[in-house]
């Protein structure tokens, strides 16, 4: 994992993420769980890292908010939620989408998350997420895996409301809570660089494999937070031919 900043960085189009995730399914025959596995497994350590310079308190007493959409970003949500249960911390899902509606790897994650006893609270409107603010107000970090580099445009529906509302608990509790996303903040299109009316503001954003186009824009700068990059278990060579292999960006 490193930090982002230097120059000649590879970025990544969201279509070039994606191609990534194919080329390692289909050529390197590897489950994309495997993958949402690799990327939870690096995105939990960072926010244990990022809580244990923030508190000085054991692992086991940290309290996490995790909020998970409907898609891959929420399984990846699931998969970091599982993670950070294996290091003793206190953590809760909250979901943008019922999981007996979950498809695919995001179902595989929420299921195992679900029979391991996570406490999972529906989270799909303002109401609910006006509900559930008192817990996110009482905990050390909120991750954000509600939307992810396949999000353009506007926030529509139940989930503008919830963004609002993290953000309006960030801006209450200062310091004291650490807002982390995945990949990128929920309501930032990673590749225009451009946010909507609703646009998760992040102490940190862990992105996978690479930077995204968007992240250079001063829009996004005012979301992202610190960006630390992560990889998926992929090998530099096999990322350049995934590359190579998808054709201009």
């Amino acid at each position: 994992m490193r930090a982002m900043g230097d120059a000649s960085e590879t970025v990544l189009t969201a279509p070039q993420s994606r191609s990534i995730d194919r080329y390692a399914i289909d050529v390197l025959g590897l489950p994309g769980v495997v993958l949402m596995e690799n990327a939870a497994i690096n995105a939990a350590s960072v926010v244990l890292d990022l809580l244990e310079n923030a508190a000085e308190l054991d692992r086991d007493r940290f309290v996490v908010s995790v909020l998970c959409g409907g898609g891959n970003n929420g399984g990846d949500g699931y998969a970091v939620a599982r993670q950070l249960l294996g290091f003793g911390v206190d953590v809760r899902v909250f979901a943008g989408k019922p999981v007996e509606e979950l498809a695919g790897d995001a179902a595989i994650n929420a299921r195992a998350c679900e029979r391991l006893g996570v406490p999972i609270t529906p989270c799909e409107n303002a109401e609910q997420a006006e509900a559930a603010s008192e817990f996110w107000g009482k905990s050390h970090a909120v991750v954000d895996g509600l939307l992810g580099t396949g999000f353009a445009g506007q926030v529509r529906g139940g989930l503008a409301g919830v963004i609002d509302a993290i953000n309006a608990v960030k801006a209450r509790c200062g310091d004291r809570l650490t807002v982390v996303s995945l990949d990128v903040p929920s309501g930032l299109d990673a590749d225009a660089g451009s946010v909507g009316a609703a646009a998760i503001r992040a102490d940190a954003t862990v992105t996978f494999v690479a930077p995204k186009t968007g992240f250079a824009t001063p829009a996004a700068r005012a979301h992202l937070g610190r960006v630390v990059v992560a990889d998926i278990g992929l090998p530099d060579a096999a990322i350049a031919a995934a590359l190579r292999d998808s054709g201009p960006a």
